[in-house]
């Protein structure tokens, strides 16, 4: 398990994901959307910037930019009038970076129905008061599932960097 040491000798504790997890639902409206009433891919992914700032930010404790979304897969349209329901956890960490997984779904508030819209992996770095990269806590994983997720999430951001030709 990592530990990192600050300049006054103070550990970071590993923090768990559950400590940073976050739902938010949010509304759509026709601003949101085109003429005939489908959500815009970009409106959908300022929420989930937006959820990704809010998780990475729990578990840092400091200012938070997204360097990459990745992986944004629109599966379902949305529409106005649906509920944006958006869920996101920690699954990966590493020394300023941190990966974020977020599962959108689109409830019709009439049915009550939901569907699974969207899915993406953002990664976040944790920025100090001088505005350079700092260290975040470790990533404390308490079961099975967290450490494949952890794992998957190492492997995505070796790619990422193999693909940006820093590897």
């Amino acid at each position: 398990m990592r530990v990192f040491v600050l300049d006054n000798n103070m550990a970071l504790p590993p923090k768990s994901s559950n400590e940073s997890k976050a739902e938010m639902t949010v509304r759509m409206f026709p601003s949101d959307a085109n003429p005939v009433g489908n959500v815009f891919g970009g409106e959908i992914l300022k929420q989930i910037d937006l959820i990704a700032g809010l998780v990475s930010q729990r578990h840092s404790r400091t200012n938070t930019v997204t360097a990459s979304i990745d992986r944004v897969d629109f599966l379902k349209p949305v529409y106005v009038g649906n509920a944006l329901i958006l869920n996101a956890r920690l699954n990966y960490v590493h020394h300023s970076s941190m990966e974020i997984e977020i599962k959108v779904e689109a409830e019709d508030l009439m049915t009550g129905i939901r569907t699974l819209t969207n899915t993406a992996y953002v990664t976040a770095v944790a920025l100090g008061p001088n505005g350079k990269t700092t260290e975040v806590p470790p990533l404390l994983l308490e079961t099975e599932e967290d450490k494949q997720r952890f794992a998957d999430g190492e492997r995505r951001m070796l790619q990422r960097l193999r693909e940006r030709g820093k590897i």
